[in-house]
């Protein structure tokens, strides 16, 4: 393990370790100091999340840009505080701190012994909302998780995330989407993260005036197993609660061929990721490149200086 993965690994176990402990007022405040502190720094991510920022409201002026990145940061620091914390909050702490509206679509579809693909982009905390279908719902789920290195940090992730009540299958192996069509057709709920593909097979998407690569898992296990497919956006706002929506199901085109169906499929769960996005640029943590002209610099020659990259 090179000296910056054991860095990583440490600084995360010291997070969990330390921050769940602290009164949540200071927690707050800690997170905030931090994210105020790295988006004076104006590093590689807070420069990436706010040229991404950049295609949400493409008519927002440089200061508006900067506004944006920093609530965005705060943001961040906001999910991860909470995450660091909640698997020391009681179920009482997790039912009150989140708010999900059209719910009954989930539940209504578990209800009908269907499975549900529930897909969510980077918005607001997705552990929270996790955690709160474990224990308030009482709605167990299979998810998966990116590999991360070191090897030992991936690990933590688990253990925190399983810890909350939660499957956790790896991204890589091969043998994630085959359990997780098993656990549809038993009428289990599936939540994936999906607003940034991880392999080479994702879907072009049109996604706020630029083409974008999106998984195409979510379309493709719906197309399977017969699960209802169900995008979901969340946010926060100024109070201590996170809010959310449970969107309209996105339906199996009537014909053509496999690849077609999942092309208009995950267009549609692009469309509702963007509206919940548009609606709260600054709870999008894409911190990352996601939209094909930033991925291939040779088809954007100016994404350098919209980065500010020296």
């Amino acid at each position: 393990m090179s000296a910056r993965d054991r860095l990583s690994d440490a600084l995360y176990g010291a997070g969990w370790a330390t921050v769940r402990k602290l009164p949540e007022p200071v927690a707050v405040r800690l997170g905030r100091t931090i994210a105020d502190l790295a988006w004076k720094r104006r590093g590689q991510g807070v420069r990436r999340l706010e040229s991404n920022y950049a295609r949400v409201v493409p008519d927002a002026s440089p200061e508006r840009l900067a506004e944006l990145s920093r609530a965005g940061m705060r943001s961040y620091l906001r999910y991860w505080m909470e995450s660091f914390r909640l698997p020391a909050w009681s179920p009482e702490r997790i039912a009150n701190g989140i708010d999900i509206k059209d719910i009954h679509r989930v539940t209504d579809g578990m209800a009908a012994g269907k499975g549900v693909v529930l897909a969510l982009p980077h918005l607001a905390n997705w552990d929270l909302a996790g955690a709160w279908a474990t224990t308030g719902l009482g709605i167990p789920f299979t998810t998966v998780a990116e590999r991360l290195k070191p090897e030992t940090l991936y690990d933590r992730f688990v253990a925190y995330r399983e810890g909350l009540g939660m499957e956790v299958l790896p991204h890589s192996g091969g043998s994630a989407f085959g359990t997780l069509a098993r656990r549809l057709r038993d009428g289990g709920l599936v939540c994936l993260v999906a607003d940034r593909d991880l392999s080479a097979s994702g879907v072009e998407v049109e996604f706020f005036g630029e083409t974008a690569r999106m998984p195409a898992g979510p379309a493709l296990l719906a197309q399977h197993t017969g699960a209802l497919l169900l995008p979901a956006t969340l946010w926060y706002d100024d109070s201590p609660v996170m809010r959310g929506r449970v969107h309209p199901a996105v339906p199996v085109p009537e014909s053509g061929t496999r690849a077609e169906k999942t092309s208009v499929m995950t267009q549609a769960l692009a469309d509702a990721f963007a509206t919940g996005i548009a609606d709260h640029p600054e709870d999008w943590h894409m911190l990352q490149r996601l939209w094909l002209k930033d991925l291939d610099p040779a088809r954007d020659p100016e994404q350098d200086a919209r980065e500010g990259t020296p």
